[in-house]
């Protein structure tokens, strides 16, 4: 039966832990890792109140009328608004819908700066200014920004525990993630009468793998998002109470050879009466510094399938990207993308 387990990482969390309660967390981060590629974190130390800031600044944002929301798109940049159908993420595989930017979410963006770390040498197309509502939505940033910072401890933690699983020496991805390129992806897939037809199929996000290291997704407790198996069928996952879902991404499954996986996933919204049920998400993307080689990772090499080749995390983000804002279908991705028109073969 396909499930998500439920891991609680609180031993990486606590001081007082002791070895052998981290080794059985990462135990179960490798099980998880290597036969689903996502899981459900609970021990993550992230309050109610942080996600009720969230939440209550996502929703002021989104109240607002479409042509406000969009003075904060930014073309060209992965920072700001992004409008219904402007996007289409099935093309960050290189597989197209059936109508080209037709995913009817719409998403702001805010990630790493350059004036956040010391190099001085950091490109801006990987870490541009952020774009802030501010004179549109009061307490918006520093809501934003407390759990941006708060997932982000929680991806360290992470990357502490999946070094851990993969027997690699403490401190072995430090130097691969000390100017990371991070990324918070904030999704509404409820839009008021008139701003979007709801007729024919909607796409409500893409099938896609995620691009980076690994994601930490919040989500409301509806229906909607679905995970692909091995098998090609597709399984809805909700996130039980107080779990934050956590999900595997190119540059870990590249690094491992598919040891580990970057599940593909999609987001297939309910419409019940002509109306899209309410749901909201935020993704923070952990995804490693722009100029980080990811390469196969000692004691990650096969016999039976050769490793991907050498790309770095710049390289690999800005494909995709170009795959999922502009429709240019990136290279070498046919492994995911053969995974994902294999499902739709079989539906």
């Amino acid at each position: 039966m396909f499930t998500v387990p439920i891991i609680d990482i609180s031993p990486y969390a606590d001081p007082q832990s002791t070895p052998e309660q981290r080794a059985q967390v990462a135990r179960q981060l490798d099980e998880a890792s290597a036969t689903v590629g996502f899981m459900q974190i609970v021990g993550h130390g992230i309050s109610q109140s942080v996600v009720d800031g969230l939440t209550e600044a996502l929703d002021a944002f989104y109240a607002l009328p479409l042509d406000v929301k969009k003075n904060y798109t930014r073309p060209g940049a992965n920072r700001g608004y992004s409008p219904p159908k402007s996007e289409s993420l099935s093309m960050s595989l290189g597989v197209a819908a059936a109508n080209q930017m037709n995913d009817f979410y719409e998403a702001f963006t805010v990630g790493s700066e350059q004036s956040w770390y010391a190099a001085t040498d950091l490109p801006e197309s990987s870490y541009p200014d952020n774009t802030w509502p501010d004179d549109a939505v009061a307490g918006f940033r520093p809501a934003v920004e407390e759990w941006f910072a708060q997932a982000r401890d929680v991806s360290r933690i992470l990357l502490r525990a999946f070094t851990d699983a993969l027997g690699l020496p403490d401190g072995y991805f430090d130097a691969l993630t000390d100017h990371s390129i991070d990324a918070l992806k904030m999704n509404n897939y409820t839009l008021p009468e008139g701003e979007i037809e709801l007729a024919g199929e909607l796409t409500g996000m893409g099938a896609h793998t995620d691009f980076g290291i690994l994601t930490v997704l919040w989500a409301d407790r509806v229906p909607g998002l679905q995970v692909l198996d091995r098998d090609g069928i597709w399984h809805d996952v909700q996130p039980e109470p107080g779990a934050l879902i956590v999900n595997l991404g190119d540059a870990m499954a590249r690094w491992t050879n598919d040891r580990w996986l970057s599940t593909i996933h999609r987001v297939d919204p309910p419409v019940v009466d002509g109306r899209i049920i309410r749901r909201r998400s935020a993704a923070f993307f952990f995804d490693g510094n722009f100029d980080a080689v990811i390469e196969t990772l000692p004691g990650c090499s096969r016999t039976d399938q050769p490793g991907y080749p050498p790309i770095t995390v710049a390289d690999n983000i800005n494909a995709k990207l170009a795959g999922m804002k502009q429709g240019v279908a990136p290279k070498a991705v046919d492994r995911e993308a053969q995974r994902l028109t294999s499902a739709r073969a079989a539906r």
